[in-house]
């Protein structure tokens, strides 16, 4: 129960942390953060502890979000295909699906294509 409570307090403070930095992120042109944090009650120690505190909390939120990569196995002939001679790479379609981003050209092998979209359809 204890570590129940310390987690909610750890979230709640960061929770006002946060806001007080958002504030200070949006106060006026010409205000310093000492100047800022001095109007607030805070030194600029503190206020640099507590920004260095949310930025880790987001971090390690962010990775928990992020699903692990995988390797998806595809067929070695479907890779050798190579592009026609003076076509542009850059020239072509980019999807995105899923947090993948596929550069598509005409010169794309659709089997590859086919491929990687089952894969990543399939994606978590």
């Amino acid at each position: 129960m204890s570590s129940e409570t310390t987690t909610v307090a750890e979230q709640c403070r960061l929770r006002k942390w946060a806001a007080q930095i958002w504030d200070c992120q949006g106060r006026p042109a010409g205000m310093s953060v000492v100047e800022w944090c001095a109007c607030h009650g805070i030194t600029k120690a503190n206020y640099y502890y507590r920004l260095r505190r949310v930025r880790k909390a987001c971090l390690e939120s962010i990775q928990e979000k992020r699903p692990a990569q995988q390797m998806v196995p595809v067929r070695s002939e479907l890779l050798q295909h190579q592009e026609q001679e003076g076509e542009n790479p850059q020239s072509g379609l980019d999807i995105s699906i899923k947090g993948f981003s596929i550069h598509v050209t005409e010169s794309t092998y659709m089997l590859l294509l086919e491929s990687v979209l089952k894969a990543v359809r399939h994606a978590e």
